[in-house]
């Protein structure tokens, strides 16, 4: 994966037209990401998503893409969010930028002014990505790969740092075990089974790290069968 590659999550409901723009923009260089209603983007979004930019569709089954913006912005998120949408009346616009959209952009609309705007709010001033990935108490620096709990060094191998990683791109989502084989061992002649060791010996080094008193671990890796895994924080959740 090209770790410099701007991270754009992609909110549309059609189909056709998902798979249209994110083949467009990933051959662009970019890394898409893909909700298909209100909910799961809004849960896609919350703090430490890791996302550089939205492209936004108003229009969304679950709920609306002017409340998904409007919950962003509540939540101090200054992510640039470009709308996507075939209300292409003056009041609608107007409405989506007061509430915080930076653009807008009513369909159809042409691919390469789609692109254009997009890498126009990608290098304004103050839109850096964050270099550190983060889940709770647990950081990774993206330019020294270095990896902290609480502030501290957290030992890992390499190919542990690069599995945490992947789970650290994608929080509040699983990841299968195909993605994590395809990022983390490549075109190496392993099977699936060397993503479910890797996982194991990262699970239990987190596991060894707890220092709440209830026992649970401050950062954990929950298998979601025939799903995948996701980072969660179980120390912070009630009993």
């Amino acid at each position: 994966m090209n770790t410099l590659a701007p991270q754009i999550l992609l909110v549309e409901d059609t189909p056709d037209i998902s798979l249209w723009l994110g083949t467009a923009l990933r051959q662009g260089g970019m890394a898409v990401s893909f909700a298909t209603d209100g909910v799961q983007a809004d849960r896609c979004l919350q703090p430490g998503h890791g996302f550089d930019a939205v492209l936004l569709d108003l229009q969304l089954p679950g709920r609306d893409g002017l409340s998904v913006l409007q919950a962003l912005r509540e939540r101090g998120d200054a992510m640039p969010v470009l709308i996507l949408t075939a209300r292409a009346s003056v009041p609608d616009r107007v409405l989506g930028l007061n509430m915080g959209a930076d653009d807008y952009l009513p369909k159809p609309f042409d691919l390469s002014e789609l692109e254009a705007r997009l890498q126009a709010l990608l290098r304004r001033p103050g839109r850096v990505k964050t270099a550190v990935l983060r889940c709770g108490p647990l950081a990774l620096d993206l330019e020294s790969g270095a990896v902290q709990l609480h502030g501290q060094p957290f030992p890992l191998t390499k190919r542990e740092t690069a599995a945490l990683r992947v789970l650290l791109e994608s929080p509040q989502r699983t990841v299968s075990k195909e993605q994590l084989h395809a990022e983390v061992f490549a075109d190496e002649a392993t099977g699936l089974d060397a993503v479910e060791v890797l996982i194991y010996r990262l699970r239990k080094k987190l596991e060894g790290a707890s220092g709440g008193a209830s026992g649970k671990p401050d950062v954990a890796i929950t298998t979601f069968r025939g799903m995948g895994y996701m980072l969660t924080l179980p120390a912070a959740q009630p009993h």
